[in-house]
């Protein structure tokens, strides 16, 4: 009997999923951004991530006012998350961060995380689009879908970064073969939260995967703007969503999955995760509530 006991405990352990050494290395990068929300989100992205059995996950926080020894240890991950808008890093560390991106690191770009750094190129050429930090013509074009269903560069002088009234809105998928689109409905409903719109920059060697039309009565562009992007720099691979203002958006069981499948596809080039049941649906959104 105790033999029996012993096996069926050893199963137990066995069952949940891989060994902590087995699971890609993940880092969420926060500290200082003008949501001050993010401690929440962060830990909110971490627990995601977790649930999947699929990461382990560090968290490097930058001081609230200072950069100074900043110094994460990239190379030692599968994928970075940033939950970060603020004070550029030191030299040494951007460097190490470039680094780790060409020679094949993994990136994950979250909402405000794409407003840092407007004046550091090589950081712009890594999240293809962003907005605000001085951002203009001279960071690259608008980069939207026009009513035909074509992909547009808008050259045209202008600040980029805006969004309208924050609200519900329809994700519609453009790429339905990628790997982190791939099993998704067409269009589905995303929670509450900020549609980012008229973004800009170099926009290179860039995928757009779903956007959302960002409707002139909530005070938005009238423009089908990016939601869900790849870039790809160097040997790197980068998931880009500006969605995910706040922790209400977080809810959204449809940012939850993009931003696991992302993830995982950032790490590996590819993504082994199912659609949830709970996905949403081109009608009516799906949340699960933060614990």
């Amino acid at each position: 009997m105790r033999t029996w006991c012993t096996l069926l405990c050893l199963l137990a352990l066995a069952a949940p999923g891989l060994a902590d050494d087995a699971k890609l290395k993940a880092l969420i990068v926060d500290g200082q951004n003008n949501h001050g929300v993010w401690p929440k989100t962060t830990q909110m992205m971490k627990a995601d991530l977790l649930a999947t059995g699929l990461f382990t996950v560090d968290v490097a926080t930058t001081e609230p006012k200072s950069t100074a020894g900043f110094a994460p240890e990239f190379k030692n991950y599968d994928v970075v998350i940033s939950n970060y808008n603020g004070q550029r890093w030191p030299q040494e560390t951007e460097a190490a961060f470039v680094d780790y991106v060409k020679n094949g690191g993994g990136f994950v770009v979250v909402h405000a995380a794409d407003n840092a750094f407007g004046d550091w190129p090589e950081y712009n050429r890594i999240i293809g689009l962003g907005g605000w930090g001085g951002r203009n013509e001279k960071s690259g074009p608008y980069v939207y879908y026009d009513g035909d269903g074509k992909l547009v560069r808008n050259v045209d002088p202008g600040s980029g970064g805006h969004h309208g009234a924050q609200h519900p809105f329809q994700v519609v998928v453009r790429d339905a073969e990628h790997p982190i689109t791939k099993g998704m409905p067409k269009a589905w409903m995303h929670g509450k939260d900020e549609l980012y719109d008229k973004l800009r920059g170099p926009g290179e060697n860039m995928h757009v995967l779903a956007t959302a039309y960002a409707e002139p009565s909530t005070g938005g562009s009238g423009r089908h703007e990016p939601m869900l992007m790849t870039i790809d720099y160097g040997d790197g691979r980068i998931f880009h969503t500006p969605m995910g203002h706040a922790d209400y958006s977080m809810e959204c069981a449809g940012f939850v999955a993009t931003l696991c499948r992302g993830a995982e596809w950032a790490a590996t080039g590819k993504v082994t995760q199912a659609i949830p049941d709970d996905f949403p649906t081109a009608d009516q959104e799906s949340k699960r509530a933060a614990k």
